[in-house]
C-alpha cells in the first residue's frame, strides 16, 4: 500500500523529490513549507516559496506554520495520521513531539556524505574545501543537527568546472530518487538504518557574506573552489577600477604575476600560485554574462589588477 505522507520542504532543492513521491504513487497528505516572503519588482507581492507552488499545482494541502512547538501545531500535524514525514531542506526545527508523530517517524534527505557537512550549507562548503566527492544521504531525524541514523546514500564525484548551483541540481534529482527507493523500502518494512560514525564530523555554516571576498594570494585552485563554491550566490567578487565584479565561473590557466594581475586579454588572473582564466562573470548592477561580452565593454590590458 502507497505511505500517507507529509512533505517538509521549501526551495528548489526540494520540489524533485515532492513530485517523485506523487509520481511513485504516494499520499502526500499536506505539505509544510516557510510562509510567503515579500517580492516581486517592488518587494510588496508575497512571493510563495517553490514547494508551496507545486503543491497547489498538485492540489495538497499547503501549511505555513511560524512554529512547530505549540500544542496546537503538535494536534494539527498529527491529525493527519502520517505514516511517515519527509523532509528536504525545510528550514525549521522539528521537536521531539512532532518527529514522533508520524507511525514509522520522519526521514530527511540530506545534501552531504554525513557526517560531513552537517548544518546549512553543505553544497558551498564541500565545494569550498576541495571535496573531491558529495553526495545525499536518507536519515531517520532525531533532536540533533543531521545525527540521525542513515538508510541510504548516493555519491557524486566533484569536478574542479561544478559550481555550487550545477552540484545542486544534481544532488536534487539523485537525493528525489533516493528518498523514493528509501520510503519504497519504509513501505515494506525492508530499509535499514546504521548510526553515523564519531569521525569525520564538520559543520557546513550557513555562508556568510563577508567570506565572499576574493583573496587572489590563494593558490589558483583554492580560488577556483571559493568561486564555484559561492557561485552563483552570494557570488565570490572582487574589486576592478573601484566597481564590485562577481565572478561567477573559471578555469585553472597558465601563467604567473602578483596576485589579481591580468595576464592576458583572455581575463587570465594571476593567483598565488598559478591562474585562472574568468569564464563568466557580473558586474555590479548589470546581468552576469559571458567573458568575451565583459570585455567587449570593458577592454582589459595586461597589468590592470583585480583587488
Amino acid at each position: 500500500m502507497p505511505l500517507r505522507l507529509i512533505f517538509m520542504g521549501t526551495p528548489d532543492f526540494s520540489v524533485p523529490t515532492l513530485l517523485e513521491l506523487v509520481a511513485h504513487g504516494h499520499e502526500i497528505v499536506a505539505v509544510y513549507t516557510r510562509a510567503p516572503k515579500p517580492g516581486g519588482r517592488r518587494g510588496l507581492q508575497l512571493q510563495p516559496t517553490p514547494v508551496e507552488e507545486a503543491a497547489r499545482k498538485l492540489g495538497v494541502p499547503v501549511l505555513t506554520p511560524k512554529t512547530l512547538k505549540t500544542p496546537e501545531a503538535l494536534q494539527e500535524f498529527r491529525a493527519f495520521e502520517a505514516d511517515a514525514a519527509v523532509v528536504v531542506a525545510y528550514g525549521m526545527i522539528l521537536p521531539q513531539a512532532i518527529l514522533d508523530a508520524p507511525r514509522l517517524g520522519c526521514y530527511n534527505l540530506h545534501a552531504s556524505l554525513l557526517p560531513r557537512w552537517r548544518g546549512a550549507a553543505p553544497i558551498n562548503r564541500a565545494i569550498m574545501a576541495d571535496d573531491a566527492e558529495s553526495g545525499v544521504m536518507v536519515m531517520k531525524m532525531d533532536v540533533g543537527l543531521d545525527t540521525g541514523d542513515v538508510a541510504m546514500a548516493e555519491r557524486l564525484a566533484i569536478s574542479d568546472n561544478m559550481t555550487a548551483a550545477d552540484l545542486h541540481d544534481r544532488l536534487s534529482r539523485l537525493g528525489a530518487d533516493l528518498m523514493v527507493r528509501a520510503m519504497a523500502a519504509l513501505e515494506r518494512g525492508g530499509l535499514q538504518l546504521k548510526k553515523q560514525g564519531e569521525d569525520g564530523v564538520t559543520y557546513a555554516a550557513k555562508i556568510d557574506k563577508a567570506e565572499a571576498r576574493i583573496d587572489w594570494a590563494r593558490p589558483a585552485r583554492a580560488v577556483l573552489r571559493h568561486i564555484h563554491g559561492l557561485s552563483p550566490f552570494p557570488g565570490a567578487w572582487s574589486e576592478l577600477d573601484a566597481a564590485r565584479v562577481k565572478i561567477l565561473r573559471c578555469e585553472l590557466a597558465k601563467g604567473s604575476g602578483a596576485p589579481g594581475e591580468v595576464l592576458d586579454d583572455n581575463l587570465t588572473i594571476a593567483c598565488g600560485e598559478g591562474a585562472i582564466r574568468i569564464i563568466e562573470l557580473q558586474r555590479e548592477g548589470k546581468g552576469r554574462m559571458q567573458a568575451a561580452d565583459f570585455l567587449r565593454g570593458v577592454p582589459l590590458k595586461s597589468g590592470a589588477k583585480f583587488t
